[in-house]
């Protein structure tokens, strides 16, 4: 297991769905979606919002997540 959320995110081969929460200046955000990339200073996480780049200093916590549910199909209407 690894040691540190930062380990972890290194281990774990890109396309993986994860969630990543880090520090920013008001306090933390967290990131979910596919990891794209884990560098040696940045790791990018694809989200549905685009590509979100976090400093691997800043990183508090990261885990693994299920995938997305599918989605709902259209309610009939009445």
């Amino acid at each position: 297991m690894p040691d540190s959320p930062i380990d972890l995110l290194r281990s774990l081969p890109a396309g993986t769905r994860v969630v990543v929460r880090s520090r920013i200046e008001d306090g933390f955000t967290d990131a979910l979606g596919d990891l794209v990339d884990c560098g040696e200073t940045t790791a990018t996480i694809r989200t549905r919002r685009g590509d979100a780049v976090v400093r691997l200093a800043d990183v508090v916590a990261a885990k693994p997540v299920p995938p997305p549910p599918p989605p709902r199909g259209q309610r009939e209407k009445p």
